[in-house]
């Protein structure tokens, strides 16, 4: 149905990586995941009236909730794609993430009030009257639910969004839920037992962890996480493929919502380079970054030298020094600089944020290091962190 109406709605649909494009699919998915879930919580409400069960009463609510999450979500896509402003240059993309953030608290808030419920009817249980046609009901709630789950996971990944994600995530705890609430049913007419109360602390317990999920995925972009890897080797392979250019360091990914992407890196040129020419390159490389991943990028040039052995034949004692504290430690804008007593030696550290030293511990040790090597050297270091 998805296709269809994007087919039908969408201009130039298939190109997934265009923000109306991607604008467009969201406020779609929003749309129809208001149409269904405002039908699923009349036939709910209706078979929980019939029943008596506060199960399904309560699931039929948390339907009307995911309607209103749907609108939220809706209304997050048609904001972000907003110009920039003066008051915000860099655009209006993260109020995709905020609208994702206030469904997750909608959830958690419905997930809360169902556990208040599901302990009133624990301690004053009601019969749930046992009916095919609230069965029929849930049985195709599941159904649609299940769809919902995956048009939002699959539209959610081709266009790389955490709000619709989110909402996936949502609609497949909603499936377990009705399923609990459906299996109650089952085992009260069966046995006649009364666990409808119990069920719904097994829903809420559901919906409490859709939103906390819910919250994480959305959260974590505005407080800023590591860029996609895949989009980082794509930079990588496009910024060497240019022969001038030798290394690449002190990349920076800065994340203003989907499609406000603004990349800066360093990269290493020989020192013997035209600088008009290499200038030119750079520019060169900016351009097609931003062409062909849809980013602003902005490039430094690191001068190195490359014709003296000596400085090269210690650029790689000095990276195999700091391998010896950890591994994963790498080096970068080596240089060396004789003085009257000694030479200094200089270079940044890259440091992982998970290793368990302190910078100033990390600092200590390697001029240690350094100071007992033959030749009479000096360690000049910075420590510096991998943000990608």
């Amino acid at each position: 149905m998805v296709q269809l109406l994007a087919r039908w709605r969408i201009k130039n649909y298939k190109n997934v990586t265009s923000p109306p494009v991607r604008r467009a699919y969201g406020i779609l998915c929003g749309a129809l995941g208001i149409g269904l879930n405002i039908l699923l919580f009349a036939g709910k409400l209706l078979a929980g009236l019939f029943s008596g069960s506060i199960a399904i009463t309560a699931d039929a609510f948390n339907n009307l909730s995911d309607a209103g999450s749907s609108l939220i979500t809706m209304i997050g896509f048609k904001l972000a794609g907003q110009k920039p402003d003066p008051e915000h240059p860099f655009g209006h993309g993260r109020l995709e993430y905020i609208s994702g953030l206030v469904v997750a608290l909608a959830i958690i808030l419905m997930g809360v009030e169902l556990s208040k419920t599901s302990v009133d009817k624990i301690l004053h249980p009601e019969a749930v009257e046992f009916s095919l046609m609230v069965i029929l009901i849930l049985v195709i709630s599941i159904l649609v639910k299940v769809y919902m789950a995956y048009y939002n996971r699959k539209i959610g990944r081709e266009i790389d969004s955490a709000a619709m994600r989110a909402t996936a995530m949502d609609s497949l705890s909603d499936c377990l839920a009705t399923g609990m609430v459906l299996l109650s049913m089952m085992v009260s007419h069966l046995t006649g037992w009364n666990i409808d109360g119990y069920a719904g602390i097994l829903v809420a317990a559901f919906i409490l962890y859709a939103g906390y999920r819910a919250g994480k995925e959305t959260l974590s972009p505005l407080l800023g996480q590591p860029p996609d890897p895949e989009f980082v080797e794509q930079i990588r392979r496009m910024v060497l493929a240019h022969h001038e250019v030798r290394g690449i360091h002190d990349m920076v990914v800065h994340d203003y919502g989907p499609g406000r992407r603004i990349v800066s890196l360093h990269v290493e040129v020989p020192s013997t380079s035209d600088f008009v020419e290499i200038h030119e390159t750079i520019d060169h490389i900016e351009r097609r970054l931003s062409e062909t991943l849809d980013c602003k990028a902005a490039i430094h040039m690191d001068p190195i030298v490359l014709d003296d052995e000596r400085v090269n034949q210690m650029r790689l004692q000095m990276a195999a020094l700091v391998c010896e504290l950890d591994e994963r430690l790498t080096i970068h804008d080596f240089r060396m600089v004789a003085g009257p007593t000694c030479t200094n030696v200089i270079f940044d550290v890259v440091v992982p944020f998970d290793l368990k030293m302190s910078e100033a511990q990390i600092l200590e040790d390697l001029c240690g290091r350094i100071e007992k090597l033959e030749g009479g050297y000096r360690g000049v270091l910075q420590i510096d962190r991998a943000y990608v």
